[in-house]
C-alpha cells in the first residue's frame, strides 16, 4: 500500500505543477540579521530564532533571548499565544512556558507528571490553559492542564510518524511520512483531511490552501481550484518562510525578507 501511496503522491505533485501557474512577489523589504536557526513568527509580527543555543524574539524595537542550556536542543517552539509562548525540548521531555518578554512562567517535564510514562514527539498550545501533546508509549493524543497540572489522553491509539505538525487552539494537525494530512478537534475526533504532494517544508494556510517548498522551489496549492502558483522573484535558498496577511516572509542564516503576495 505504501508504494501505491508514495506513486499517488508523486502523481498528484506532477499534475499541480503542469496545471500551475507562475505569480510574482514583489519585495517590501530585507533586513540583516544572524542566525543559526528560524522558528515561528507571531501575530504581532516578532520573530523567534536561535543563534548558538540561544532563543531571541526580536521586532523592529526590541530584541530579547532565553537560554536553557541544561534542556539541550530546541525543537520547536509555539507563540500562537505570544504572552504564553510554548518551547518544546524533545531531547529532556520537556516544555518551557515563556511570558512576551521570554521570561519562564512554567517548566514541565512530561515523564515527572502523576509518575507518568509519557513521551512526548509532539506538542502545541491549546485552549483554555492547555498544550496538545502526542505520547509515543500510548501512542495517543492528550492534553496537559498546566494551571491543574494534569492530564486526559483524547483520542484512541494509532501510531503516526510525523513529517509535520502544527496547531491552533482548537485543532492539531499533522502530515504523515505517507503524505496524508490529519486533524484533531479538542474532543479527540480524528478526520483526514486530505493527501498533499511531496514537500521539504509546509505551512497549512487553511483546510484547502498551502504553501510548500519542494527543492528550490516555493509553491501555493489551492485545493479548491486544483491550482498551483509557483511563486517567483524570491530567494532561492532559504530555511524558513511564513505567509500572512498577504505578506510572504522568507528567512536565511543572514537576512529576512518580506514580500508582497496577491492570490488570485
Amino acid at each position: 500500500m505504501k508504494p501505491f501511496i508514495q506513486i499517488t503522491s508523486l502523481f498528484l505533485f506532477v499534475v499541480f505543477h503542469c496545471q500551475g501557474q507562475i505569480i510574482n512577489a514583489n519585495l517590501l523589504s530585507s533586513e540583516p540579521i544572524s542566525a543559526s536557526r528560524f522558528l515561528a513568527i507571531d501575530v504581532l509580527s516578532n520573530y523567534y530564532y536561535e543563534e548558538n543555543g540561544v532563543l531571541f524574539k526580536k521586532n523592529e524595537d526590541h530584541t530579547w533571548q532565553y537560554k536553557n542550556l541544561a534542556f539541550g536542543k530546541i525543537v520547536k517552539i509555539d507563540p500562537k499565544n505570544p504572552l504564553k509562548i510554548v518551547v518544546f525540548f524533545e531531547g529532556f521531555n520537556s516544555v518551557v512556558l515563556l511570558d512576551n518578554q521570554l521570561n519562564e512562567i512554567k517548566k514541565i517535564t512530561f515523564s515527572d507528571i502523576n509518575k507518568s510514562s509519557i513521551i512526548t514527539s509532539a506538542v502545541g498550545i491549546a485552549a483554555q490553559n492547555k498544550i496538545w501533546f502526542y505520547d509515543t508509549n500510548s501512542q495517543k493524543i492528550g492534553l496537559y492542564n498546566y494551571a491543574n497540572e494534569d492530564f486526559k489522553f483524547i483520542s484512541t491509539s494509532f501510531p503516526v510518524n510525523f513529517k509535520h505538525y502544527e496547531s491552533d487552539f482548537n485543532n492539531f494537525q499533522w502530515i504523515d511520512k505517507d503524505l496524508k494530512w490529519y486533524s484533531c478537534n479538542l474532543f479527540g475526533e480524528i478526520k483526514l483531511i486530505r493527501q498533499v504532494p511531496d514537500f521539504d517544508k509546509i505551512q497549512l494556510i487553511n483546510s484547502d490552501l498551502i504553501l510548500f517548498s519542494k527543492g528550490e522551489s516555493l509553491y501555493f496549492l489551492d485545493f479548491k481550484s486544483n491550482k498551483t502558483l509557483e511563486v517567483q522573484n524570491v530567494n532561492k535558498s532559504f530555511d524558513f518562510f511564513i505567509y500572512k496577511d498577504q505578506i510572504l516572509s522568507i528567512f536565511t542564516n543572514r537576512q529576512i525578507k518580506n514580500y508582497k503576495i496577491l492570490l488570485p
